[in-house]
């Protein structure tokens, strides 16, 4: 049986998220694995590098799965782009080791977040961004974000409030990019809890905004309390930019 791993790009504004759900066939991974079992006539498992929220985008999510059936990795890529949506698409596959786990070796992950500062609405990037209309301090929410790094229990940040495993997670950078329209902030860790990143947007936005000072994360931190931190920002503007295996930049 051969292991492949692949890397998918997703719009994900019309489906649940990436987990399969027994409500609803609108998931990623559902339909990842409803064409491979049509290729291969039976059930396939697609692993992925973690979940994403429904609405949520990824342009490097990675997966793999086993086939014992003797498929090129050619034959294999091209069945996949022909017969998934087309808000759906396979950038690229490897066959690699059958030890190989995309979730349980992956060591990064580097999220981005657009926030349109413009209060005109983009109606062509609108299921890409946040339509949040205006003025943000970045300079403040720089000061902000940089208590952040490191590795630090982020339970005030995470949207499930029944977790059991560790929410202690490190983050190596967030840096933030500007334009005359938009704010894009990129978060690179090792690992993010659900709803993390949207957490730390939105209570990121609250200081932009001078609804909290700079200097009280670290207290928000400290409080492992989901109630001190800021809102949830929209799905819409989130994306998955890549997963890392291996050393990632920044983890001295």
């Amino acid at each position: 049986m051969k292991n492949y791993r692949i890397t998918v790009a997703y719009d994900g504004s019309r489906y649940k998220g990436w987990q399969i759900q027994k409500s609803t066939d609108a998931t990623i991974q559902g339909k990842l694995s409803m064409v491979l079992m049509n290729l291969a006539g039976h059930n396939v498992e697609v692993i992925g590098s973690g979940r994403t929220d429904a609405g949520v985008h990824a342009l490097g999510q990675v997966a793999n799965f086993h086939l014992d059936e003797h498929f090129s990795e050619k034959e294999i890529f091209n069945y996949l782009n022909r017969y998934l949506p087309e808000d759906i698409a396979v950038l690229d596959i490897m066959e690699v080791d059958e030890r190989f786990h995309s979730r349980y070796q992956a060591t990064g992950k580097t999220y981005s977040y657009r926030i349109r500062t413009n209060p005109v609405p983009d109606v062509f990037e609108r299921r890409f961004l946040y339509h949040y209309g205006q003025p943000l301090d970045l300079e403040r929410m720089r000061k902000a974000a940089v208590q952040f790094l490191g590795t630090h229990d982020f339970a005030s940040f995470c949207g499930n409030k029944h977790m059991k495993k560790s929410t202690r997670r490190t983050i190596f950078d967030i840096c933030f990019k500007e334009s005359p329209d938009e704010i894009e902030i990129r978060y690179t860790g090792n690992g993010f809890l659900q709803n993390m990143v949207r957490i730390l947007t939105g209570t990121l936005i609250e200081v932009g905004r001078g609804e909290r000072e700079p200097e009280n994360m670290k207290e928000i931190l400290e409080a492992k309390n989901r109630e001190m931190a800021g809102y949830t920002a929209p799905p819409q503007g989130l994306r998955l930019e890549k997963v890392m295996y291996g050393k990632v930049v920044g983890d001295e």
